[in-house]
């Protein structure tokens, strides 16, 4: 069966969406909120869930047999960019488990040993900016550095709320540049684009917000930040196989050359710093690759599942309404970004918000002459910005949580008005998405 085959609208064939969104949400609402379970969301077997949607989408359309509807799941789950994508997140994982969090906290003490302690908060934002972007993880990132951020806001005389908004933010700002973040790899993957030319697409949007937000960060920082900070013991040997990675990256080289170069720097650093030994090593480098498996079995449940519904008529459906709603390339682009920031609202899961989103979304754009590198920019941008504020998100529940467990009590919503970042990543796209949107489509 033929995926490009014109299909005729078909709104019915949208309820497998639905039906995770009410599960997911609702059952994370319920854990969350109601039974006060510990990271409720992220309590929930995501893959049984898809599992379920997948089902519901195999018993619609009773036209089509069983057999014909797993040829449309093979059909969507080989795509080239599938496989692409499958691979980059292995290796990426491979990437992280070799490199460990020495480095991430090498970074951190280097900037602030070099900075007076009034500055600390603003050194936070940079050093969580610059962990994000050469870890690829806003999690692993807020996990490493919410502890030095709280340490800072107690010897220093800062507020607890604005060191960990300090540090959720540069986490997203690197989250959605990283080359080797899972958002970045399914953005550019589902779009058909090259890394080099999203990053600086994203680039431009992001600088100006970092900006602004460090601006703001200083703002606060004027009359507190007279403690002195105790500065442990780092090795900065630790950062060569993140700035080889970086440079590479934006040097447009092969994804898996410069990861390759990356995990092999790092093996040879990590043990010949003693850092780990050689058992060790190989633990974290297939606890990386592991980390990495329910994200790729998401990858793939949700290709099958959107090749039955663009194959039902589904995304001609949800196209007809964008039509409707949103008018010309700025309109395209605004669509985009909502749809993917509704479904991240849903599942409180960026990455897994690009996959689903990513297959309309690159429609949309040929549709409405959006380049590939825009569409995975606006894609990875408004992902970031609504996962970077909503109060339930992994991010946020797991800054709160070592707050909490370092003695200090705070809540997802006394931080959130220290989200200086991601509001300001808004405020630029929205003027990005504005002032660029009458230029022609070039090729990406």
């Amino acid at each position: 069966m033929d995926l490009n085959k014109p299909v005729k609208s078909n709104p019915k064939a949208l309820i497998p969406i639905l039906v995770f969104l009410v599960l997911y949400l609702g059952l994370g609402l319920i854990f969350e909120y109601a039974l006060h379970i510990e990271m409720g969301f992220y309590n929930i077997p995501i893959v049984v869930i898809f599992l379920i949607a997948l089902l519901v989408a195999c018993l619609q359309n009773k036209s089509l047999k069983l057999d014909q509807k797993m040829m449309v799941m093979a059909q969507g789950v080989g795509d080239k960019n599938i496989m692409i994508m499958i691979l980059i997140f292995l290796v990426a994982g491979l990437f992280v488990g070799v490199t460990g969090r020495d480095s991430a906290e090498a970074v951190a003490y280097f900037l602030l040993s070099a900075a007076p302690s009034w500055l600390s908060v603003a050194i936070l934002f940079i050093a969580a900016c610059f962990v994000s972007i050469a870890m690829g993880t806003s999690v692993g990132t807020i996990t490493l550095l919410t502890p030095i951020g709280i340490a800072v806001a107690s010897t220093a005389g800062f507020n607890p709320a604005l060191c960990i908004g300090a540090v959720m933010g540069g986490a997203m700002f690197g989250d959605n540049l990283s080359f080797i973040s899972d958002t970045t790899i399914a953005a550019c993957t589902t779009q058909g684009c090259e890394m080099k030319d999203k990053f600086r697409a994203n680039f431009k949007i992001a600088l100006p917000a970092a900006i602004a937000a460090l601006v703001i960060i200083l703002i606060f920082s004027i009359n507190a930040g007279t403690g002195q900070i105790v500065i442990p013991d780092y090795n900065l040997l630790l950062l060569i196989p993140y700035v080889l990675v970086l440079v590479g990256g934006i040097a447009g080289l092969n994804v898996f050359l410069v990861l390759l170069v990356g995990i092999i720097s790092g093996a040879i650093i990590t043990l010949a710093t003693g850092t780990c030994d050689a058992f060790t090593l190989l633990g974290n480098m297939g606890g990386g690759t592991s980390g990495m498996f329910e994200t790729i079995m998401v990858t793939v449940l949700v290709s099958a599942m959107c090749g039955l519904i663009r194959a039902y008529g589904g995304f001609e459906a949800l196209l007809n309404f964008i039509r409707k709603v949103f008018k010309g390339r700025r309109g395209g682009r605004f669509g985009i970004g909502l749809l993917v920031g509704a479904m991240d609202i849903a599942t409180a899961n960026n990455t897994v918000a690009i996959v689903m989103a990513g297959p309309i979304a690159k429609t949309i754009a040929e549709e409405y002459g959006i380049s590939a590198k825009e569409s995975a920019s606006v894609l990875d941008t408004f992902s970031c910005i609504f996962q970077g504020i909503i109060p339930y998100g992994a991010q946020m529940l797991v800054a709160i949580s070592i707050a909490v467990s370092l003695g200090v009590s705070v809540t997802a919503f006394d931080v959130i008005p220290f989200l200086f970042y991601p509001f300001m990543l808004a405020i630029s796209s929205v003027i990005f998405i504005v002032a660029f949107a009458g230029r022609k489509k070039k090729n990406a």
